[in-house]
């Protein structure tokens, strides 16, 4: 739906969209302060419309103003790098840049899982059931040895 035509009428559609009361966005609009021609008005099909038109376009504004994506992040770290390089703050300006390498994905946080030597006195049979229970665990599939050759893991070789 288009602008009102009255300028009144859009100014009191649009202070009711932003949640004043009835009352109060007829007199922000212009108007005398009288009640009953402000619910009148309020009940306006053309007003109603153009309330709930505003209301829809407001709140896709803002859930495209807080949609978080991989770029926006790298341009949000991008300045802060750009601002502790200003403020000469290198240690920060590192941080910037392992938080970018992050999020695009160049830096992956590894752990260890178990407990020191738990898996030393395992066989290659044995290691493999134990990397398979974990993956069904997981919802993971594993790919069969032959695949990628003896041992499971690229080039043969179980390391």
């Amino acid at each position: 739906m288009p602008v009102l035509r009255n300028v009144r009428h859009e100014n009191f559609a649009q202070e009711l969209a932003k949640g004043k009361v009835a009352h109060e966005a007829y007199v922000l609009a212009g108007y005398r302060p009288n009640r009953g021609n402000a619910t009148r008005l309020k009940l306006n099909e053309a007003i109603i419309a153009r309330v709930k038109e505003l209301i829809e376009r407001t709140a896709a504004n803002a859930a495209a103003r807080a949609e978080v994506t991989v770029v926006s992040l790298l341009n949000e770290l991008e300045d802060a790098r750009k601002q502790a390089v200003e403020i000469n703050q290198p240690s920060a300006a590192v941080s910037a840049i392992v938080a970018k390498a992050k999020v695009a994905g160049l830096i992956v946080d590894r752990k260890e899982v178990g407990k020191p030597g738990e898996f030393e006195g395992m066989n290659v049979d044995e290691l493999r059931e134990h990397i398979a229970r974990e993956a069904a665990a997981l919802g993971i599939g594993m790919p069969d040895a032959g695949e990628e050759g003896e041992g499971g893991a690229p080039g043969g070789r179980l390391n």
